[in-house]
């Protein structure tokens, strides 16, 4: 009876790994769709808006959800706690902050902390060219996300099963 609860708790715990890694793969490509969305907002409030930059990137985040939400909510927080950093400045330390608790990898950093380099720091034709850029090149990315989520995470899922019981097998 004992082994029976172990066993079952063993191929469990092998299947959440796997329903957990695959779960990962499946927020990339969302998580790319809300920070391109966010990135359009911006686009929009830098060109049409006039608000001050704290507000808007507030505002983006009350509209958005996850962790594009996060990002452009922490951006606001910094650049109103520490009103003398330049908002590149604010953006990267934003970006440090939240991006260990997201799905997103190296590329969209870059992608992100390229945009936040010149962010503030030209007219507003100049950032809205470096904001279709970054959401093209995001583009790109969630199009390489939406296919790596379609080729491993059914295979990460039954991998998690299958190590489980396969760990079962070695053990009894």
């Amino acid at each position: 009876m004992l082994k029976l609860l172990g066993a079952s708790l063993i191929i469990l715990a092998g299947t959440l790994s796997g329903m957990q890694l695959g779960g990962y793969l499946a927020h990339r490509p969302l998580q790319i769709r809300q920070l391109r969305t966010g990135l359009t907002l911006l686009e929009t409030e830098i060109i049409y808006g006039s608000r001050p930059l704290p507000e808007a990137l507030a505002s983006i985040s009350r509209r958005l959800t996850g962790s594009g939400a996060r990002l452009f909510s922490r951006t606001a927080e910094i650049l109103a706690q520490e009103p003398e950093w330049p908002a590149s400045e604010c953006w990267h330390s934003a970006v440090q902050q939240v991006w260990p608790k997201t799905a997103l990898k190296g590329p969209e950093k870059d992608i992100v902390l390229q945009l936040g380099s010149v962010l503030g720091q030209s007219d507003r034709e100049d950032q809205r060219k470096h904001i279709r850029l970054a959401c093209a090149n995001l583009e790109h990315e969630e199009a390489s996300a939406r296919d790596n989520q379609q080729r491993y995470e059914k295979m990460c899922r039954s991998l998690g099963v299958l190590s489980g019981i396969l760990l079962v097998i070695l053990l009894y």
